[in-house]
């Protein structure tokens, strides 16, 4: 290789080298923007998620702590009134049943907010009392299996409740189904959701792309903030298997 040959060789090198780290340089620029991205997008939707349960404990607050025991005042009054004639008594009772009607869908409902038995007992002992309440106020066959003791932080575990909830609401009021199978395993570092139920399924993905409902959206976000895999097997006519796995 004469000299005019080794200095165009060379300049070739030096301009593929150089050519070499601005395309390095780029491709860790578009790796640590996606990333950055991403963090910011799953820390968005984390504070989302946060400001809502913190509205939802308040809420659930104020019925449990202030209206209950409004109320409770109130039905004693009207019990304490000496009513003239059988009429008027019979106002009072059906007042005071109307009262405990109330009061009795008050409890319901700030549960359903702020459920006091995952802070007290944790999340086995939640979905076991919601699954009965669900299957109570609706008559789908809701069965549950965990056979293993969770331990998981309080932030995954009221992830995972509101999960189950949205599914066992999903199913109750789309799927026409009278059976839903819930069954929660953990496997090596993982832990895995699983639900299915016997209903008339759907079009998952035409779902998605056309016309997302907030369930869904709900499902997607929270499976999102932990580092979830989401998967979602339903056919018109089939049922629907939900299968979550959840690093720990």
């Amino acid at each position: 290789m004469d000299t005019s040959e080794a200095k165009l060789y060379d300049s070739i090198l030096i301009v593929v080298g150089v050519v070499g780290i601005i395309l390095i340089y780029f491709i860790i620029t578009i790796i640590r923007y996606q990333r950055r991205s991403l963090r910011l997008h799953k820390e968005k939707i984390q504070a989302e998620i946060d400001t809502l349960e913190k509205e939802r404990k308040r809420i659930a607050s104020d019925l449990h702590d202030e209206l209950g025991p409004l109320l409770s005042a109130v039905k004693l009054q009207i019990n304490s009134l000496d009513a003239s004639n059988e009429t008027d008594q019979a106002v009072i009772n059906k007042s005071s049943q109307h009262i405990d009607s109330i009061i009795s869908k008050l409890r319901e409902i700030s549960n359903n907010l702020m459920p006091n038995t995952l802070i007290r007992k944790g999340l086995q002992k939640a979905i076991g009392e919601f699954v009965e309440h669900a299957h109570q106020a609706s008559g789908l066959q809701v069965k549950f299996v965990c056979e293993q003791p969770l331990k998981l932080d309080q932030q995954k575990e009221i992830n995972l409740y509101r999960m189950i909830q949205e599914i066992v609401h999903n199913t109750i009021k789309h799927a026409n189904a009278s059976i839903l199978l819930i069954k929660i395993m953990i496997e090596e570092n993982r832990l895995l959701l699983m639900t299915a139920d016997n209903g008339k399924g759907f079009d998952y993905f035409s779902k998605i792309r056309d016309n997302p409902g907030l369930g869904l959206r709900n499902l997607q976000s929270r499976a999102e903030v932990m580092g979830a895999e989401l998967s979602c097997q339903s056919e018109p006519g089939k049922g629907t298997i939900y299968t979550f796995e959840i690093p720990i």
